[in-house]
């Protein structure tokens, strides 16, 4: 049976055929399908399933799971990554118990990443975990189960690395009826010598750990993840993810059918039996790849007779696609490319991304701007409110990723004696993710900073997913009315008010009485996102 399935439902799809048991998340695009899908499907198939408060606590929590014997899958965007590592790499070394896989979307060319355009692809090396890159749906699909067939073959996590344009793109995927049952309870059986990541035990685990590397690049080398395709002539290409099917259609376009291509599937470890066999009869080899040249630096230090090309023609920068990819292949093999006119070519005026009609947050700005005094630093977060830098609020000062606007702000304050006024503006999944120990610290290093926490009472940015405060679990059950300004009170921070933003005269006042104050203060902003309010007819 086939359906039309996007990458990122194929690989819900994918585990659930693997039989996972345990699914923990964090959303943020472009992986967001993969939770939501959960969120909605999980009970009907007997999978525990949850939005963590953040991708640390997500992994940790999957950490847990694995170690009760479960299989299970944890998803993030690559910036969650970061965030997750401190429990990633002693996670590698003590290596997993139930399979497990560790799915993270990178967004190259940013579509909805402002921060950076960060690349997973080194933590293989950093972390010495195998990296599986599918290039399309199907391979969404079949990766995913190829995953938890590896994890569970070599006691080890296993992530699976996609991007913007394959977690997002649709394809007819052979799909297996999937059978319903009740959750499965895990166990968890003590043992030191295997969960605890202490010396001298831990030396032992990374010498484990790199044996175990060695055996999974001998089983990359026979995997059909990685295919050759055989080809003419003494110019060879290697591909990875969704770059191999722009390489398809430029080389479809030249009308070349005939030419060896390395398909890499299996990312980390390379399969490097398989490149040099690949290598051996070429004298130059074309090696495509999105963002930084990591399968090319490594190709070169394999010291192959073939000249590698890369980098040298496609910019590590932004997106591939297939006129760039078809670019490269003309400079190497010394081809033409049709110049292609557009006839009445449109002229698409330049437009910022800007808040949905009815948002709080248009109040909430206008009021802040017209209230704070000349010169105020306004600190960004990571949310819907990030469009507060753009025309016509043009309020955000910095910007760097998720609690860092408390973190950075009180810094700023520190530095300048508690002289400069400073607003950190931060959403309240933001606050529960990496807000709170922000706010600790101010508190304790005695900041006078206004912190701003605009509650608009979902995750709006990455899809109305539910949070910590909104009395609902990611599988629709009733969960405690966990309040922020009763944190923030727990915290330290003694002058504490809620306003509704649309009392646009009490937001005056508290915003004037809260900028004078001379310790940390938090406001809440708390009213609906106007999106949300509507669909549920409020």
């Amino acid at each position: 049976m086939k359906k039309i399935l996007m990458g990122n439902e194929a690989i819900v799809q994918g585990a659930l055929e693997a039989g996972v048991k345990f699914v923990s998340a964090y959303p943020g695009t472009p992986s967001s399908e993969i939770g939501d899908k959960f969120s909605q499907i999980a009970k009907d198939n007997g999978v525990y399933f949850e939005f963590s408060t953040n991708e640390k606590v997500a992994l940790e929590a999957a950490i847990g799971s694995s170690f009760s014997g479960l299989k299970t899958l944890v998803s993030m965007k690559n910036f969650g990554l970061n965030v997750a590592s401190d429990a990633l790499l002693p996670f590698v070394y003590a290596g997993s118990l139930g399979p497990t896989l560790i799915v993270v979307a990178d967004d190259p060319s940013c579509h909805s990443s402002g921060q950076s355009e960060e690349n997973t692809r080194p933590f293989g090396d950093l972390a010495h975990i195998p990296i599986l890159e599918p290039s399309d749906a199907k391979e969404c699909k079949d990766f995913t189960k190829l995953g938890f067939e590896i994890s569970e073959k070599f006691s080890i996590p296993v992530i699976l690395r996609i991007t913007t344009r394959v977690a997002h793109q649709r394809m007819p995927v052979d799909v297996q009826e999937l059978r319903t049952g009740n959750q499965e309870p895990g166990e968890f059986r003590k043992n030191k010598n295997k969960f605890v990541t202490m010396p001298p035990r831990v030396l032992e685990m990374k010498k484990e750990l790199l044996e175990k590397l060695k055996e999974i690049e001998s089983f990359a080398d026979k995997n059909p993840a990685n295919t050759v395709e055989k080809g003419k002539g003494k110019i060879g290409i290697v591909v990875s993810g969704v770059s191999y099917l722009y390489l398809k259609e430029a080389l479809e376009n030249f009308s070349i059918n005939s030419i060896p291509i390395l398909k890499l599937g299996f990312f980390n470890p390379l399969p490097i039996k398989k490149i040099k066999t690949f290598a051996k009869s070429l004298n130059k080899i074309l090696v495509v790849e999105e963002l930084e040249g990591f399968v090319e630096e490594k190709i070169k230090g394999l010291n192959l007779k073939a000249e590698i090309h890369g980098k040298d023609l496609f910019s590590a920068i932004g997106e591939l696609n297939t006129e760039k990819v078809s670019f490269g292949i003309s400079k190497l093999l010394g081809l033409k490319i049709a110049n292609r006119k557009i006839k009445n070519p449109i002229s698409v005026p330049a437009r910022f991304p800007r808040l949905c009609q009815g948002c709080p947050y248009w109040l909430v700005f206008a009021t802040l701007k017209r209230m704070a005094p000349e010169g105020t630093i306004f600190g960004g977060d990571i949310g819907c409110y990030m469009l507060a830098g753009y025309s016509p609020h043009e309020i955000q000062d910095y910007l760097f990723c998720m609690g860092s606007s408390i973190g950075i702000g009180h810094g700023i304050k520190k530095a300048g004696q508690n002289k400069q006024k400073v607003i950190a503006l931060i959403g309240d999944s933001t606050f529960f993710h990496a807000g709170i120990p922000a706010l600790i610290n101010s508190v304790y290093n005695k900041s006078n900073l206004l912190v701003v926490v605009l509650d608009n009472r979902i995750t709006a940015m990455t899809g109305h997913q539910p949070n910590a405060g909104m009395q609902k679990t990611g599988m629709g059950d009733r969960a405690e009315d966990i309040k922020i300004e009763d944190i923030a009170k727990a915290c330290g921070v003694k002058n504490v008010k809620v306003i509704d933003p649309i009392s646009v005269s009490d937001t005056e006042i508290t915003i004037k009485d809260f900028l004078e104050k001379q310790e940390t203060s938090v406001i809440i902003t708390r009213r609906m996102c106007a999106y949300l309010a509507r669909k549920l007819n409020k």
